[in-house]
């Protein structure tokens, strides 16, 4: 089933809202007062509704597998719970919610009984609630259903910014507070100052496990010094195109056969792996001193569903399937693999213990005017080639249903990226139509 813009925002913050009154609900028994639960100010838990939309649309194939279905809600659910816990720590050094009392945890982020619940509740989701409520949506008569939806993406845009720059005040409120307020008009600097407080205080009370402040030295240092902004582009291009240089090499042994691996038109870049180096950077790059097993499970259990979901969204976005392992066992779907999860766990152990460090060193050797030029450069180029890469992707799959087109941008890509070219850069691309048989190599990604 193909949802519209407009259903799935609704679906977001109906899941959303749930989440919030659940939350909300249980907290307030707890503290015997009422607690305002959730990252945003108003009603909603976005991580509820991003986690249901996000099982909806990606576990469609498993609706009639039970099993799978149950145990792919419960994969993506307690992948985003501890992913978002993660980011948050890194927003405050400091958790924001701890399951270490509880049993069967990891990393005090997730628990088993928690994970078993938002699998049962994911598969409740998949197989009855989305059909459900986007039938209450058509409901709403036209055009205020979409004025409503417009209403709300403007009104989450900004909520969610005002929770970020609270969530930043709490954990750095010296200097945080500064580039907050350096940033907004001078008119509108108390009234913004009193918006953030509120919402410090709201947050500070819904989770006491915030740290409510912090020393934070200002340093001069090296050039994306740390696990900064910068650093993280570096990374992600790096990673991009070693991915590509792995995967071509990996090809050629297993297959006998030199192809073109990259995920775009212009480069040897793998979109995948470049995500994935600047994902677990972000996520476990103060984990390195952590034994090598736990970085392992993490990789093989996180990469295996990252794996999953870009296979569902690239096969929905651009109409091709980018790789198959049909013919591999124990996959699932043909999407991953037991043998490649292994995979992206030994990759988190070689690259969080022994490739990051020296990498993050080489980087910082960069002089700091040099660097901030680079990377501005390199940030404008990856954009404009997957901008451009998307928009040869989509014509392809249209020029392959035999879809004609008189616009001049349909004409520039007929041009410049045509069948045969297209097919050289992503010689295993195939319509879902096309695929059927088991494949003898891994697909580029």
């Amino acid at each position: 089933m193909h949802y519209t813009f407009s259903e799935i925002i609704w679906l977001i913050l109906i899941y959303s809202f749930l989440g919030w009154f659940v939350e909300t609900i249980v907290g307030t028994i707890r503290k015997k007062k009422f607690v305002n639960r959730g990252f945003s100010s108003g009603p909603f838990c976005f991580i509820y509704g991003t986690a249901a939309v996000i099982m909806i649309i990606a576990l469609e194939d498993l609706e009639r597998r039970p099993v799978f279905l149950f145990l792919g809600c419960m994969a993506i659910a307690t992948m985003i719970e501890w992913f978002a816990g993660k980011i948050l720590e890194r927003l405050n050094q400091q958790k924001w919610w701890d399951y270490s009392r509880k049993r069967w945890n990891f990393d005090g982020y997730i628990c088993l009984q928690y994970s078993l619940l938002w699998g049962a509740l994911g598969v409740l989701a998949v197989r009855y609630g989305d059909s459900d409520f986007t039938d209450l949506f058509h409901l709403i008569p036209q055009p205020f259903g979409d004025l409503l939806i417009g209403g709300a993406v403007i009104g989450i845009v900004v909520d969610m910014s005002v929770s970020s720059a609270a969530a930043l005040h709490i954990g750095k409120p010296a200097k945080a507070a500064v580039r907050w307020n350096r940033s907004v008009a001078v008119v509108t600097r108390r009234f913004t100052h009193f918006i953030v407080n509120h919402v410090e205080r709201r947050m500070e009370r819904a989770y006491p496990l915030i740290q409510e402040a912090r020393k934070d030295i200002e340093k001069e240092g090296h050039f994306a010094e740390g696990c900064c902004f910068y650093k993280i582009v570096w990374l992600f291009v790096i990673g991009s195109f070693m991915g590509d240089i792995v995967e071509t090499i990996f090809c050629r042994i297993t297959a006998g056969v030199w192809m073109s691996r990259s995920s775009l038109v212009w480069g040897p870049f793998s979109i995948v792996w470049g995500l994935a180096i600047a994902a677990a950077t972000i996520l476990l790059h103060k984990d390195r001193d952590k034994p090598d097993r736990y970085l392992f499970f993490v990789g093989t259990f996180w990469g295996g569903a990252y794996e999953y979901l870009c296979s569902v969204f690239s096969e929905l976005f651009f109409g091709r399937v980018f790789w198959d392992y049909t013919g591999i066992p124990f996959n699932l779907g043909g999407r991953i693999n037991l043998l490649y999860c292994f995979f992206w766990g030994i990759a988190a152990v070689v690259w969080i213990k022994v490739l990051y460090p020296c990498v993050s060193g080489w980087i910082e050797k960069i002089p700091r005017i040099t660097g901030h030029i680079l990377t501005w450069c390199l940030i404008v180029f990856m954009s404009v080639n997957m901008l451009v890469s998307a928009a040869a992707l989509v014509r392809y799959n249209h020029r392959t249903a035999g879809e004609r087109s008189d616009h001049v941008i349909d004409q520039l890509l007929d041009t410049y990226f045509d069948d045969a070219r297209m097919e050289r850069i992503y010689p295993n691309a195939k319509t879902k139509e096309e695929v059927g048989t088991p494949k003898e190599i891994p697909v580029s990604r």
